[in-house]
């Protein structure tokens, strides 16, 4: 599999709202909490675009070494162009600050993405002018994404900063 070189962007401020959980790589409740999210979705007013957001909020030093049962927050989320009042129940905001990523685009099976992901932590980062900066990482799902299909696309949006 052969990636291609991240577009780097200064992204804006977003405003997200959605349903959140904690788990693990070894304990990966995504689907679980994607099957909450999207009945609930529906009842979101001021959506922005049709994109989903999948986000890691990650703790402090989470990268300093590999360890599968360490754990992080997840959402899956939509972008909304203000605070919501009244939100649906059970949903919460996430404010993504503005600042630089690198996007990697992606086409394949969902399932093969962490192939992705392994090539961006242990070689594209290593290897470039950048470092990871402590902010939420997050793929980005249009109209484009279907799941398990070879052909799906999504972005997957790294936060850095330059060394």
């Amino acid at each position: 599999m052969r990636f291609h070189p991240p577009r780097i962007i200064e992204s804006e401020e977003r405003l997200l709202l959605g349903l959140r959980t904690r788990m693990s790589i070894q304990e990966n409740t995504t689907q679980a909490l994607w099957r909450r999210f999207m009945p609930i979705s529906k009842n979101i007013g001021d959506r922005l675009g049709g994109e989903w957001y999948s986000v890691e909020v990650y703790p402090d030093f989470y990268f300093d070494t590999y360890d599968p049962g360490k754990t992080f927050e997840k959402w899956a989320a939509v972008a909304v162009e203000k605070r919501v009042s009244p939100r649906p129940e059970g949903l919460e905001e996430l404010l993504i600050e503005k600042g630089l990523y690198a996007v990697f685009s992606y086409q394949g099976p969902a399932s093969q993405v962490h192939r992705l992901y392994q090539y961006i932590f242990v070689d594209w980062i290593p290897g470039s002018r950048f470092t990871l900066d402590p902010r939420p990482h997050f793929a980005l799902m249009g109209a484009g994404y279907k799941a398990e299909d070879p052909d799906s696309q999504e972005e997957l949006w790294i936060p850095v900063r330059k060394n």
